[in-house]
């Protein structure tokens, strides 16, 4: 696989790009207002303890409170905090506070002890099994988390007490004595075990290790180095510990392009090009020392915006849209809801001359590798629905199932597929971490404010005179005759120039006695309108209506503006 990687500074942001095979797979974007938020490490107070949802959040500064899952939460973290602190509640002590916090928390009186759910209902997460551990936190407790996901919306950022530094070769895990782990990628058991001699020689007390696919064949000098950095920034931390008072940052992670350089900057890099100077020689200066094979391969280009240069700007617009085409005419369709994503596999123009079976297994195994390069270049997460082309044969069925396994080891991001169900669906999970990329590039719909709809315009003219119904009593006051009825200018121009919509102007005004003038109003959402005195110019309709979805007898109408 080909792999090009283009950094540009430009825009008051930085823009980072990822091409496989000439084709875009990942987009990193990094705004100095708004700074990524992984990997930090904050001293935070819990807020509130929840076993109903098996949770609890932590007040660590921000404008929401970070969410803890029971399954993020590691006992013995949480007792090494206790010591780092000097404190000398024992856990029994925090156990029967937790108590206090739980009736406290809920509302309903019995406490009810959680019990393991199945895996089939959250698909395979490691919320599966998550015991209550409530006994282990109280309300006001400090406690130290990492960030492991950014915030979303109105939802804070989740957290866990499993506190990792990552390196370029190591992970560290502060909390974990004498854990050694190998990546699963370094398949040569040979290396695999030098590696773990090389580690378990250099580890000292008190912490564990995660060995990273890019140590394959470094030397010891190289790894105790980098140990011995990581080591050196935890003790930083435990040292800033006693004199901080919750909630508090203690350890900002790498930026984007840092932590980008150091997950990615792989032997499989054909070329690396970048449009400043400064940050040019900053990767060349770290790739010296982290992968010296690809230094001769990273470029500086000075050119005014090098994702026109090379085509990006042109692969982000024809790869964001709702509709993603496919080859001979097969599409795949996108929809992104708050609860989940579903995609949908059509076979559009798509009618080769072979039988009903191979030509679905063939667009089925097409959309398939398009997906997930969907939502590795989008960073859709959490629970993703797909709806293939139904097949008989269940050969083909796990053809099309392997198919996406093998997809999805291009991507860094925890995945869990399963096999397709009886109705031709399969379901996807896949790790959020961040917002997705697609919000940065659009924005609800003003007129219909996301739903996709809007009222027909017989319905909302039946609005109109319902206020008039409502509010007659305006047209009954003898200095009120003369009256603007201000609408969208879609509205406007069918009410003014088609029979039908003057002949429910002149009813109004033979109803209520009145004399309307209507007068379009661009600053109006198609379904709002304004009913104003000609004489005064008061307004006296609420500036405001919410849109409301089209009744189901009525969206099939072929009316339109």
């Amino acid at each position: 696989m080909r792999k090009e990687i283009y950094i540009s500074t430009r825009k008051k942001e930085t823009r980072i790009a990822v091409l496989e095979d000439g084709q875009l797979a990942e987009l990193f974007f990094e705004n100095p207002k708004q700074g990524r938020m992984v990997g930090d490490i904050y001293l935070g107070r819990v807020a509130r303890v929840l076993p109903g949802i098996k949770a609890a959040f932590i007040d660590i500064g921000q404008k929401q409170d970070a969410f803890l899952h029971f399954a993020d939460i590691d006992k013995t973290s949480i007792e090494e905090y206790a010591d780092l602190l000097g404190d000398d509640t024992s856990i029994d002590e925090v156990a029967e506070a937790g108590t206090e916090t739980v009736k406290e928390s809920t509302e309903e009186g019995e406490l009810k002890l959680l019990q393991p759910v199945s895996t089939t209902q959250r698909l395979g997460t490691a919320e599966t099994y998550a015991p209550s551990k409530s006994h282990l936190l109280k309300k006001g407790q400090p406690i130290l988390v990492q960030v492991i996901k950014e915030p979303l919306g109105r939802k804070g950022a989740r957290v866990t007490t499993r506190i990792t530094l990552p390196g370029r070769f190591l992970v560290l895990m502060p909390f974990m004595e004498n854990k050694i782990g190998i990546s699963r990628k370094i398949l040569n058991q040979r290396e695999r075990r030098r590696l773990r001699n090389i580690i378990k020689a250099l580890l000292p007390n008190g912490y564990g290790v995660i060995v990273r696919t890019a140590a394959e064949g470094k030397d010891t000098k190289t790894l105790r180095g980098e140990l011995e950095q990581l080591i050196l920034t935890w003790e930083k931390i435990e040292k800033m510990l006693p004199n901080e008072k919750p909630p508090a940052l203690l350890y900002k992670d790498l930026s984007v392009t840092s932590s980008v350089m150091r997950d990615l900057l792989t032997k499989d890099v054909e070329k690396v090009v970048i449009d400043s100077k400064s940050l040019f020689r900053e990767v060349v200066a770290y790739a010296r020392w982290a992968a010296p094979d690809i230094v001769d391969k990273i470029e500086l280009d000075e050119t005014e915006d090098i994702f026109e240069k090379y085509g990006i700007n042109r692969e982000i617009e024809n790869s964001l849209g709702r509709k993603i085409y496919l080859r001979g005419g097969a599409y795949i369709l996108i929809e992104q809801t708050e609860a989940m994503t579903v995609i949908d596999v059509n076979t559009g123009r798509y009618a080769p001359r072979q039988n009903q079976e191979q030509v679905s297994l063939r667009i089925n195994l097409d959309a398939a590798r398009e997906i997930v390069r969907q939502l590795r270049l989008r960073d859709i997460g959490g629970l993703i629905v797909v709806d293939f082309i139904d097949m008989e044969d269940e050969k083909s069925k796990k053809r099309l199932f392997d198919e996406l396994r093998k997809e999805f080891k291009k991507d860094r991001a925890k995945v869990t597929v399963l096999p397709m169900t009886e109705f031709g669906l399969i379901q996807i999970t896949r790790q959020r971490v961040r917002p997705s990329v697609f919000e940065k590039f659009s924005e609800p719909c003003p007129t219909c404010a996301g739903t996709g709809t809007i009222f027909l315009r017989n319905l909302i003219f039946k609005r109109v005179e319902r206020w008039f119904a409502k509010f007659k009593a305006i047209s009954s006051d003898s200095s009120e005759r003369k009256l603007i009825l201000k609408l969208h200018p879609t509205v406007a121009s069918y009410v003014k120039s088609s029979l039908k919509g003057k002949f429910k102007i002149l009813k109004l005004m033979a109803k209520y006695f009145v004399l309307i003038k209507v007068e379009p109003d661009p600053t109006l959402s198609v379904e709002e309108f304004k009913v104003i005195s000609a004489k005064t110019g008061k307004e006296f309709t609420e500036t405001s209506v919410a849109p409301t979805p089209i009744p189901k007898e009525n969206q099939n109408k072929k009316e339109e503006f």
